[in-house]
């Protein structure tokens, strides 16, 4: 089944350029430690998700571009082009000559509405070249006008005018030191309606993949291209094709939909995060070697720590005892509880490797059952030069901190007023800006209690 991404804003269409980059220049890679016929068949399976052939027979992807000024997207379809090995369709972009000045009401209120028609006509002219629609992946930033506020809105448009489709919304959540001085409000704007018309959010945090860049990847001077070449990677980790639980010999027909049936067990839980290890500069591989119980100990320790890369690990954090009734608030310190995990495992011997530590019934939450609360996908096929990886696809309380914080900074600003003008001239009142918060209260709530 194929993938339709929808790129937002100039964060969306930076991030959805790399990403496509990164999942060919895997299938183009050396064939990953595997069989020619196991090599083909991922290859076909990638391309039918997210490319598709047009005569010149250089794949295109499957994509809709969005941005209220030119700049951005011209240079990604230039890129892409550049390349050589894919390209975006030169029909399949809507943009015009002002943004929305980080202002989520305008993207919302005014450049939603004005532009539906033609945003959403391309993003059926997209759907229409599936043999077989799986859903929609939008790309988008918390913080700015564009990516943000457009973003929720043609989020809603997607959910009306495919009900049945899976929709997955990929948001980077801001820097805590700030971008912009209302990215509190366009955050909370956003998460709270995409709450509403979403099946799930996957969310990459800038400081955390900044954090990535500096101590993992050792780079000096971290450039915005940096950062989304690794969020790039972790997505990829994801969507390449793998073999799932009960999926028989053949590779998963339905990521999104497989992705949402093992993650998304509750419409009050929603928000997904990931992690994969190892990351590496590419110059530093050679001479890595890595055992998958060590890799596997990493990534259950990341989780119930709630740490976001290999290094700095806290490994005093345990999980509770089973059968002791600890009511949530007396929880062992920093302990990170889960509703559901998937591993995804890519490389040399996957198919021996324990996952028996991620079953453990004191991980997850006392009413779903560990059975059903845990999943693994594997592949022999090697991501992206990596000998072994693992990505964990973790619904858990990994974002309480930082959507708490953001929503104490917004409703700090909202109680003394400020820029609140901003946004009531587009028509967002002050019960609006209640609404949201209110929903989002409700999320902290909820998953506070796990």
């Amino acid at each position: 089944m194929s993938i339709v991404t929808v790129q937002l804003g100039q964060c969306g269409n930076q991030i959805g350029h790399e990403l496509f980059s990164a999942l060919c220049s895997d299938i183009r890679g050396p064939h990953g430690l595997c069989s020619k016929k196991e090599n083909q068949s991922y290859q076909d399976s990638c391309k039918e998700r997210f490319f598709y052939e047009e005569e010149s027979a250089v794949p295109a992807a499957r994509a809709v571009l969005v941005d209220m000024e030119p700049k951005v997207i011209s240079q990604t379809l230039s890129m892409a082009a550049r390349s050589g090995h894919w390209k975006y369709n030169s029909h399949s972009h809507f943009c015009q000559k002002q943004g929305s000045g980080n202002n989520w009401a305008n993207g919302y209120s005014v450049h939603g509405p004005r532009h539906k028609e033609a945003i959403m006509n391309l993003v059926q002219r997209e759907a229409e070249k599936c043999d077989r629609l799986g859903g929609f992946v939008t790309i988008m930033s918390l913080a700015g006008g564009t990516g943000s506020g457009l973003g929720a809105f043609v989020t809603q448009c997607l959910r009306d005018a495919f009900p049945a489709s899976f929709l997955l919304n990929h948001v980077i959540w801001p820097y805590g030191t700030g971008e912009v001085i209302v990215q509190n409000y366009n955050s909370v704007l956003t998460l709270s309606h995409l709450y509403h018309s979403s099946d799930a959010l996957l969310v990459h945090e800038n400081d955390v993949i900044h954090k990535i860049c500096a101590q993992l990847m050792n780079i000096k001077q971290i450039s915005f291209r940096d950062v989304n070449q690794v969020i790039a990677h972790q997505l990829g980790s994801v969507f390449q094709p793998t073999h799932t639980a009960g999926g028989g010999s053949g590779y998963s027909r339905n990521p999104l939909g497989d992705l949402m049936e093992t993650l998304v067990p509750h419409p009050e839980f929603r928000m997904l995060g990931l992690r994969n290890i190892p990351q590496m500069p590419e110059s530093s591989l050679p001479y890595s070697t890595f055992s998958w119980p060590g890799l596997i100990k990493h990534l259950r320790q990341m989780l119930i720590a709630n740490a976001q890369m290999e290094e700095g690990i806290d490994w005093q954090v345990r999980p509770p005892h089973p059968g002791s009734s600890i009511p949530s608030t007396n929880k062992p310190l920093h302990f990170n509880t889960s509703i559901a995990n998937l591993v995804i495992l890519r490389g040399k011997d996957v198919h021996g490797v324990d996952l028996g530590s991620f079953q453990d019934p004191s991980l997850y939450t006392s009413w779903l059952n560990p059975q059903d609360a845990f999943n693994a996908w594997k592949t022999p096929r090697a991501f992206n030069k990596y000998e072994k990886s693992a990505s964990l696809v973790s619904n858990s309380q990994f974002l309480l901190r930082p959507l708490d914080s953001i929503v104490g900074k917004a409703w700090n600003m909202f109680a003394s007023k400020a820029y609140l003008h901003q946004y009531t001239k587009f028509g967002i009142q002050e019960e609006d800006f209640l609404d949201c918060f209110t929903t989002l209260e409700q999320v902290i709530s909820s998953y506070t209690n796990l």
